[in-house]
């Protein structure tokens, strides 16, 4: 049985969809952006590296949420709106998952040049986690 996972530590879902769902032991989280949880805002016009960091931190609380954490993460889905924001997300990304990850086994990663929903949002990213 399907498990909504919600959290008011990540954004509200701006379309019809759940934070997250968990059945068993796999959580997917819905794609998060760089928006900010208590306003709904989205966060760094222009700046993938803080807008990478922001998404992640909204992943981060739906897992949370879901009673996951990055040490359960198998997979994580990268939408970029150009790809000359490679590095510079991929250093962020980098950065913020290999401090959270204790195991030292980094999540598999596919990132995909995209068009996003909003033209504020230069990347998106969805997690797959699976517990214990």
């Amino acid at each position: 049985m399907n498990t909504a996972i919600s959290t008011n530590q990540a954004p509200t879902p701006a379309h019809t969809y759940s934070q997250g769902v968990r059945q068993g032991n796999v959580l997917q989280v819905s794609g998060q952006g760089p928006v900010d949880p208590a306003t709904n805002e989205y966060l760094h016009p222009g700046d993938v590296a803080k807008q990478t960091e922001r998404t992640l931190l909204n992943v981060e609380a739906i897992l949370q949420a879901g009673g996951a954490t990055f040490d359960d993460v198998v997979m994580l889905r990268v939408y970029l709106t150009d790809r000359a924001h490679f590095a510079t997300m991929n250093e962020a990304y980098g950065a913020f998952v290999s401090s959270r990850v204790t195991s030292g086994v980094l999540p598999a990663r596919t990132t995909v040049m995209v068009g996003l929903p909003r033209e504020e949002m230069l990347v998106e990213i969805d997690a797959l986690a699976v517990l214990g």
